[in-house]
């Protein structure tokens, strides 16, 4: 489990090995609507700071496969917290913790922070999806038939791998890091 504090941020987390015996006041699931959500599911302790109520986060589990993240990321907004279980992504308010959102990408294979753009990235099988202060910030084009790898941001240019099928290769490619959009 991974656990990155690349953003500031007004909250601790803490990863539980299994579900506490006694709950917290406050317990939340995420998705609300998942079956068996308990089984394999990432058990966050969540302790906002100031004037925020300490509260149990549990996530969905996507996939158990090592090849994609779980954890905990902090996020360009300092009141919310990015919680990964098996690819599936959940960025939570901890000050409102019943205000979330659920990435699309199901699994996102990667999580990158950009801290010197402002943004946390998030790569799925084919696209980027960036996430600023505000919200969604972007989201790229294609830029895989299967599998990006090697992403890096340098000087506000986001490059990376992505395979092309057609000719069963990897192929480089650069994006604008604040539009998302291709320089290459």
């Amino acid at each position: 489990m991974q656990q990155d504090p690349s953003f500031a941020h007004n909250w601790t987390a803490e990863i539980l090995a299994a579900r506490p015996l006694i709950l917290p006041g406050r317990s939340f699931v995420y998705p609300a609507q998942a079956d068996e959500v308990e089984r394999g599911a990432l058990e966050v302790l969540v302790r906002p700071v100031g004037n925020g109520m300490p509260f149990l986060a549990t996530c969905a589990l996507g996939f158990r496969d090592l090849a994609v993240p779980s954890g905990v990321w902090a996020t360009p907004h300092p009141e919310w917290m990015c919680a990964v279980a098996g690819g599936y992504a959940y960025l939570i308010n901890t000050i409102r913790p019943d205000e979330f959102t659920m990435l699309p990408y199901r699994p996102v294979m990667q999580v990158f922070p950009a801290p010197l753009d402002g943004l946390l990235l998030f790569a799925s099988n084919r696209t980027i999806l960036a996430w600023a202060k505000a919200g969604q910030a972007w989201e790229s084009q294609r830029l895989s038939d299967e599998g990006l790898a090697m992403i890096s941001v340098e000087n506000g240019v986001l490059r990376g791998m992505g395979w092309e099928m057609r000719s069963d290769q990897e192929i480089p490619f650069a994006l604008d890091v604040r539009t998302g959009l291709r320089v290459c």
